[in-house]
């Protein structure tokens, strides 16, 4: 898990569907949070039917069937604290 302020963080789910041109994801402690799609361009560039084709690994990582790149919530976090 992720250690971000004496708090473990992981990913439970992602959500394409929340706000347009939004990555929602949902964390282990129960918080929300919406990432512009468009920080991520690999993301970006996925057709809808490939972005519900995703994958979490261990909590704290994700991938899509249709690409190679991992991504992590460190990832999602940095793009929040920017």
């Amino acid at each position: 898990m992720c250690r971000f302020k004496d708090t473990n963080l992981g990913i439970k789910k992602l959500d394409f569907n929340e706000k347009r041109g939004m990555m929602a994801v949902y964390l282990t402690d129960g918080r929300e949070v919406l990432v512009p799609v468009r920080l991520f361009p690999e993301i970006k560039q996925l057709r809808k039917y490939q972005r519900e084709d995703y994958m979490i690994m261990d909590g704290q990582f994700f991938s899509f069937e249709a690409i190679s790149k991992i991504f992590s919530v460190k990832d999602v976090l940095n793009c929040n604290l920017a």
